[in-house]
């Protein structure tokens, strides 16, 4: 699965696959399926006047460094340098949604079950 988004003014490249969860358990030693469904239930919450606390901000820039890293886009050794490089700053509710269908999308399956 592969989207476009608008980052710093410039179109960058995210991709997800059966990759994506190894890279980030890799990259940072957590499980991206747990903590994408915390982004998300927090991402919901933020209709409701939530705001985002610390790990939900972290969860979000490492999961869309290692969706873009996916792309093919030049982001650095680490999100740390990913953000370093990006003028000013970005309105993170612009970008989550495509995390979060991209992870969504890449989850799906297009296999009928049997019925038993």
């Amino acid at each position: 699965m592969e989207r476009t988004v608008i980052i710093d003014g410039v179109e960058k490249r995210m991709r997800a696959s059966a990759r994506t969860p190894r890279l980030y358990r890799s990259f940072f030693g957590r499980d991206l399926v747990v903590d994408m469904q915390k982004l998300k239930k927090s991402y919901e919450k933020t209709s409701e006047g939530e705001q985002f606390d610390a790990l939900d901000l972290t969860i979000f820039e490492n999961a869309a460094w290692i969706m873009l890293l996916q792309g093919g886009e030049k982001v650095g050794k680490n999100p740390d340098e990913w953000l370093d490089g990006i003028d000013g700053v970005f309105d993170i509710y612009r970008i989550m949604p495509t995390v979060l269908e991209l992870w969504q999308d890449n989850g799906a399956t297009t296999a009928v079950p049997k019925k038993k």
